[in-house]
């Protein structure tokens, strides 16, 4: 049996678009959180000189990943922005020269164990390019011990209305995932790999059973179009039946789950030692006048991308990073493209407006479109009695906000909102708890 969830229009636009890489911006905007976890620490200053390839900031901290500059050119300034989750962050504004000269530093990691690979990761910069942003290298630091790992899920659902940067990979960059693949048998000596794919990618599924046809170990799964059938814990039991558990992490059913791109990214790197500048990114949505997949360096303002997909045909009303069901609205069009930037999506007016919400009708449609069985109306309830025991109970911390609890809802609720609410709630709440253990000693 596999996991629930919903039937969502696929809008795959740009499925057969190969990506266009763009002329260099004039300026190009890195902030030093583009990943979970601390934000990075600049290493440089205003009117230093840059080179792509080059370490701008490092690491601070063990949930961290380096940054470097995917443009040549000056340091015009280290200044502030607001995220698009509301949150101030330093970051680093680069005048560029055309030039892209590439970095003296930019030389291929010395790999020859497990250690140097890991390091190796962490050293790219690398982190989640699905849209999570968690750092590679942690995924892969499993303390020496091995025998934990027994298999690697290659997340290629890409399950989301509009977006098509993973399918490209695969279409145009193929060979680079199974190079992945090839490095984690080496390094991580695992000997399964599941690369779970839905259905409605016909040439990026041809592309990979031919290789995989090819290659020990590999197995495509084709996966019937359901979102969320990307989220982590959906595909993990979707391909291998495998339930990860409450607060847990695929590692604690021997699994590690690498988004496609990721992968791919990460044997380009050993390959050749360019650490993570640049993104493939899907422009779409109803108010782009040419859809299209681009390559741009990180830094690069979400204007440039609209303008090089020809404009808009009329005034976006809201713009995502990310898709339609899980994007994050951004501030204005100023916003940059971040390292797990795979799409931009422009809305128009009609596509933007939120329907009109009216009362529960307890059908209970998003109780059973639920992917992990939660229940949004009790949810609701607790959290509006600010009953934070009731949330544990209903598990509201399991919740991934993937939205199909709104999606379905005939009365259109902001369900996905609350459960987000209560999640915090129910955080302050356990926090008070232990405080108050630990207090108590």
């Amino acid at each position: 049996m596999k996991l629930k969830g919903i039937h969502v229009p696929h809008l795959k636009h740009t499925a057969t678009s190969a990506p266009v890489r763009l002329p260099v911006p004039k300026t190009v905007s890195i902030p030093m959180s583009m990943h979970i976890g601390r934000p990075a620490k600049p290493v440089v200053k205003r009117g230093d000189a840059v080179k792509v390839g080059q370490l701008i900031a490092e690491a601070d901290g063990y949930i961290s990943a380096p940054i470097h500059s995917g443009v040549s050119g000056k340091v015009q300034k280290i200044d502030e922005m607001t995220t698009a989750m509301g949150a101030k962050v330093p970051v680093i504004v680069i005048e560029t020269d055309g030039l892209q000269e590439l970095s003296e530093t930019v030389q291929p990691p010395d790999v020859h164990d497990v250690e140097s690979f890991v390091a190796a990761v962490k050293q790219s910069g690398s982190v989640g390019l699905g849209g999570a942003g968690f750092p590679t290298f942690v995924k892969f630091s499993i303390n020496g011990d091995l025998s934990v790992l027994d298999a690697v899920v290659i997340n290629a659902a890409e399950c989301e209305p509009y977006i098509t940067s993973d399918t490209r990979t695969l279409v145009d960059r193929a060979e680079d995932v199974f190079a992945g693949i090839d490095l984690i048998k080496k390094y991580l000596k695992v000997k399964r790999f599941v690369i779970g794919i839905e259905g409605n990618k016909p040439e990026a599924i041809a592309k990979v059973q031919a290789l995989a046809a090819k290659t020990d170990g590999v197995e495509v799964q084709v996966l019937p179009p359901m979102y969320p059938q990307g989220g982590e814990k959906v595909l993990v039991y979707n391909t291998l039946g495998r339930m990860i558990p409450q607060g847990g992490l695929p590692l604690d059913v021997g699994v590690v789950v690498i988004n496609v791109t990721t992968l791919a990214f990460i044997a380009k790197y050993i390959e050749t030692g360019m650490p993570l500048v640049e993104k493939c990114v899907t422009v779409d949505g109803s108010a782009v006048k040419e859809p299209k997949n681009v390559i741009v360096p990180i830094g690069t303002s979400i204007a440039d991308l609209l303008e090089a997909a020809g404009g808009c045909k009329s005034e976006p009303a809201k713009v995502l990073y990310g898709g339609p069901m899980m994007g994050i609205a951004v501030p204005d069009l100023s916003a940059p493209v971040l390292k797990n930037t795979n799409a931009i999506i422009a809305m128009d007016a009609k596509e933007a407006q939120p329907p009109k919400t009216t009362p529960c009708i307890n059908c209970g449609a998003c109780l059973s479109h639920c992917p992990l069985r939660l229940d949004p109306r009790a949810i609701a309830r607790a959290y509006k009695q600010d009953d934070a025991e009731a949330l544990q109970t209903l598990c509201v911390d399991l919740c991934m906000e993937c939205g199909c609890c709104s999606y379905v809802c005939p009365a259109k609720r902001h369900l996905v909102q609350t459960n987000k609410l209560a999640k915090g709630k129910l955080r302050a709440f356990q926090a008070k708890q232990k405080a108050a253990k630990e207090g108590g000693k």
